[in-house]
């Protein structure tokens, strides 16, 4: 990943997002409800360029300095919602983690229902990379729907789908087994769109009753149990990304 190093500065947007208070999108929208000051003056843009020597103040906090990139395994239980707060009040991810974490951003996003492997951070930046298209980080899921499939059906999902003309790219789906009226099915996905393969499979026919997240990219469930929280340290973080963490 190429690494900032512009004479002038980087963007503010990008530089709250570092710091992990938010992602670059929050950021804007910060800015623009007057939440964000450098040298005592509110910003009206996120293209104003910031450098080391900016004071930084979030609703009248100081920015801190940038803090060693983390990143957490959580295996998320179906009945939270990944979001900081919920306008229907249902209970967040966030509300269950350790007081001992740090503030982190979720990598992406998994919906109410859905259980399994949720990427966490305090790198906004890292967030964006893991979740970008681009970067080409294949996530793997467990499906299990009501209805009957053939492996036939989910082969065509190699060359992508368009549903109510929304594009997705390839898909590969392997029927693993049936049990009753259930099958299950292995998915993986690279481009993460929202409720991506649950639409997915659901256009085929089928009724998902249970989705599960077993891996994002080099990172796995495994045999994690619901609720925990593991800590990718150091090394094993830099030999994980290399493409991030390149000099």
């Amino acid at each position: 990943m190429e690494k900032d190093a512009e004479s002038k500065g980087e963007r503010i947007a990008k530089v709250l997002a570092r710091a992990g208070l938010c992602s670059r999108r929050d950021a804007e929208k910060w800015i623009e409800a007057g939440r964000v000051t450098v040298n005592g003056r509110k910003l009206t843009t996120p293209a104003t360029l910031v450098g080391p020597a900016d004071e930084i103040m979030v609703d009248g906090q100081k920015l801190q300095g940038k803090e060693p990139a983390r990143l957490f395994l959580y295996h998320k239980p179906g009945g939270l919602v990944t979001t900081a707060k919920d306008e229907k009040g249902r209970r967040t991810v966030f509300e269950t983690l350790p007081r001992s974490l740090p503030r982190v951003v979720s990598v992406g996003r998994l919906d109410l229902t859905t259980e399994g492997l949720l990427l966490l951070t305090n790198d906004g930046e890292l967030s964006r990379y893991l979740e970008l298209p681009a970067t080409g980080i294949v996530r793997r899921y467990r499906v299990r729907a009501y209805g009957r499939i053939t492996q036939d059906r989910l082969d065509k999902l190699k060359g992508g789908v368009t549903i109510k003309g929304v594009k997705y790219g390839p898909i590969e789906a392997v029927r693993e087994s049936k049990t009753g009226d259930n099958v299950w099915i292995e998915v993986a996905i690279t481009e993460g769109k929202n409720r991506e393969v649950r639409k997915v499979i659901e256009h085929l026919g089928l009724v998902v009753n249970r989705l599960i997240r077993t891996s994002y990219g080099p990172f796995h469930l495994g045999s994690m149990p619901k609720g925990a929280v593991l800590e990718i340290r150091g090394k094993a973080l830099h030999e994980a990304l290399p493409g991030y963490f390149k000099s």
